[in-house]
């Protein structure tokens, strides 16, 4: 028997569903009402500021979209990631020019990424936190890098790379979340989903 949805995810990311899936979560996926929230930076705007309003403003015009349709009210989860570098934000890559010029910037560099996770609860308030980690790159040859941006995996990962991917050969080490760089830091996300009265397994 299929079990109804606890909440709706606002996300097309893969690896946050599976990270969701492991805990036993049921979630309906709702994509079209976020696909208007711009991700481009507002003047003089900090890294992690960005980051924190992206997931807020996910998470919000979803909410919006449910109550305009009349759907049933579950929590909504929101989350948006980044990599930053220097003050520098390095999103998804246009291309694969982009990609070698992201990874270019990134070896033998540490780097932060950015995860914030966003949740409305049923009283439609915003619940809200973020985790940053720090990732350290060895020195890549241009060869690993081009060998890298073949597998066309880069092309849709904040900072041009997946730790969980092809690219944990290029880390030398991390501190932080790890699930947070992989994309939705599970101890920040499952506290904020407890909060809302969702129960997890495991």
């Amino acid at each position: 028997m299929h079990k109804p949805a606890q909440l709706y995810l606002a996300s097309k990311s893969p690896r946050r569903r599976e990270l969701l899936t492991q805990r036993g979560l049921n979630f309906e996926v709702l994509l079209n009402p976020f696909d208007d929230v711009s991700e481009e930076p507002l003047a003089n705007e900090e890294p992690i500021d960005y980051v924190t309003r992206v997931a807020a403003e996910k998470a919000l015009s979803v909410d919006s979209y449910i109550q305009t349709a009349g759907m049933t009210r579950l929590p909504v989860l929101a989350s948006d990631t980044i990599v930053e570098l220097d003050g520098e934000i390095l999103r998804k890559p246009a291309d694969k020019v982009d990609a070698f010029k992201t990874l270019k910037k990134l070896s033998g560099k540490t780097h932060r990424v950015i995860s914030s996770v966003a949740v409305i609860d049923k009283n439609r308030k915003l619940l809200q936190d973020t985790s940053i980690s720090q990732v350290q790159f060895r020195e890549l040859s241009a060869d690993e890098i081009q060998e890298y941006i073949a597998t066309e995996e880069p092309m849709d990962k904040a900072g041009a790379y997946a730790i969980q991917g092809g690219a944990a050969k290029f880390v030398k080490s991390f501190n932080g979340s790890y699930s947070g760089i992989v994309g939705l830091p599970k101890l920040v996300t499952f506290s904020l989903l407890q909060n809302c009265g969702i129960t997890l397994l495991g």
